[in-house]
């Protein structure tokens, strides 16, 4: 596993768990909401992956980005479907997008250990 990829994956769990030691109802229930939406239902999770992906694109978010391209790598999904998922997001996104996709292959290829 790469340094990036490490580094991401501890702080995000350091703070996650720093964040709900704090006890506070409604972002337990957030969290717990967020964990729910991306759970096999009447889409599955590959689908549900690439929807967050897209959405975390056009919202320009590189922490959800990176979140959802774990995901995506752990779905197997392949260079090419991230592709046409990127093309969805900066259709939608426009423009602006284009610095997080950069960010995004990047990611990408380090998840797939081309760095």
């Amino acid at each position: 596993m790469s340094d990036q990829v490490k580094e991401f994956r501890d702080f995000r769990s350091k703070m996650n768990e720093r964040i709900l030691s704090q006890d506070n109802l409604v972002i337990k229930r957030l969290f717990n909401l967020d964990t729910n939406t991306y759970q096999e239902g009447a889409l599955p999770v590959k689908t549900k992956e690439m929807l967050g992906l897209v959405a975390s694109m056009v919202l320009r978010c590189d922490d959800c980005i990176k979140y959802h391209l774990e995901k995506c790598y752990e779905q197997n999904i392949t260079t090419e479907e991230i592709m046409e998922v990127f093309s969805v997001a900066n259709i939608v996104g426009g423009t602006i997008v284009i610095p997080h996709t950069r960010r995004a292959m990047e990611y990408w290829d380090i998840l797939n250990g081309h760095q």
